[in-house]
């Protein structure tokens, strides 16, 4: 399987430095995940009990909630379907598999990519996830993306350690 490398150097276009660096940490993920057994995806080596399936799952909703469901107010089933309730533990079921799981991460983030390629980075979000806000309140395309890169930057490093723990894989 290949994999990205990070954005070049010379990028300095802010649109195109989020485009590269999100669709690096989104690959990362998956490169994070990839020759894991079914028992390494699904065991925790956390006190909090997070398993890295999990964040697998919850980057896909994450991508979901923010870009289609806040930003585009798209109708979503199951918006938040990564987690026991809202706000609460995320969770996998038995008959979810890796290979299922990263097709709909990649779904989500092909989807993700075709909301920012329509928008600008001043645009405001639709409904933020069905709240009806005023528009002052309601953050920008911009404001979201770079949240989202800062969640996959987090995750990603929960899933270094994950990977180091299960069989001592370090690095990219």
């Amino acid at each position: 399987m290949e994999f990205l490398a990070e954005p070049p150097m010379t990028l300095t276009a802010p649109d195109e430095l989020m485009a590269e660096y999100l669709d690096f940490y989104r690959d990362t993920v998956l490169r994070k995940l990839d020759g894991l057994s079914d028992e390494e995806l699904r065991r925790s080596r956390v006190p909090s009990g997070w398993a890295p399936l999990e964040v697998l799952k919850h980057l896909a909703h994450v991508e979901m909630r923010w870009l289609q469901w806040g930003f585009s107010g798209e109708t979503v089933s199951e918006p938040w379907g990564d987690m026991e309730c809202r706000g609460g533990r995320w969770r996998v079921g038995p008959e979810e598999t890796f290979d299922e799981l990263g097709a709909f991460f990649r779904e989500q983030c092909e989807r993700s990519r075709a909301v920012v390629a329509g928008a600008s980075w001043e645009d405001r979000a639709a409904t933020l996830g069905g709240e009806v806000l005023p528009e002052d309140e309601r953050p920008a395309l911009g404001w979201i993306l770079f949240h989202l890169l800062q969640e996959y930057a987090r995750h990603v490093g929960h899933l270094d350690i994950a990977r180091e723990l299960a069989d001592g894989s370090v690095g990219e």
